[in-house]
């Protein structure tokens, strides 16, 4: 299967950091190269605005996904030519997931973080094969990292999950990592003991 849209995951604030913009445009202009859509969560603020509006400048192909709740709290995007509103976080994750071939987290909170894991879970649960990845810029997800290679150490992760999180820091070797995502052979993720 070959990509068409991907979702992109990224704070509804713009950060502390003018490095964060500048690669939601990088990224923005690596979609639109490539002929790719981007599905996001449709608010008009922060790194989520920035991606949309110079994906839509580029007449580049935009879905916006938001709940009815958030459509005040993340001020909705205005411009966007199909938003599609729908009833739950849940409900939201699900059509982002259907609708995308891939998933891209930028730097952002809790939202990012909820969203981007829930999408690594429901591949190694074998619920999708599509490519996740991590664009990491000024070293913004370093500790994330760290983390997840001490889940590995512990036994909480298997290397071969923990090797499905693409990580770079320039959007077009990312999407690089994206064409040529393999996913895990064996969905196996629980080790069972044999009780006596």
């Amino acid at each position: 299967m070959g990509l068409r849209r991907i979702c992109v995951f990224c704070g509804s604030s713009p950060g502390a950091r003018v490095e964060y913009r500048s690669a939601a445009i990088a990224l923005e202009d690596a979609l639109v190269d490539r002929g790719l859509g981007l599905v996001y969560g449709g608010a008009g603020v922060g790194l989520m605005g920035v991606i949309a509006d110079h994906v839509l400048a580029r007449s580049g192909e935009v879905i916006g996904v938001i709940p009815e709740s958030l459509i005040e709290l993340e001020v909705v995007h205005n411009g966007l030519p199909d938003l599609r509103r729908v009833s739950s976080m849940h409900e939201r994750k699900a059509l982002m997931a259907e609708l995308a071939d891939g998933f891209i987290a930028l730097p952002g909170g809790f939202g990012t973080l909820d969203e981007f894991s829930e999408m690594i879970t429901w591949g190694q649960l074998g619920l999708h094969q599509k490519p996740s990845g991590l664009l990491n810029i000024a070293g913004y997800y370093d500790d994330l990292l760290r983390f997840l290679d001490h889940a590995v150490a512990e036994g909480f992760i298997k290397p071969k999950h923990r090797s499905s999180v693409l990580i770079a820091s320039d959007p077009d070797q990312l999407l690089d990592q994206f064409v040529q995502h393999e996913p895990p052979r064996s969905q196996k993720w629980i080790d069972r003991v044999d009780k006596p």
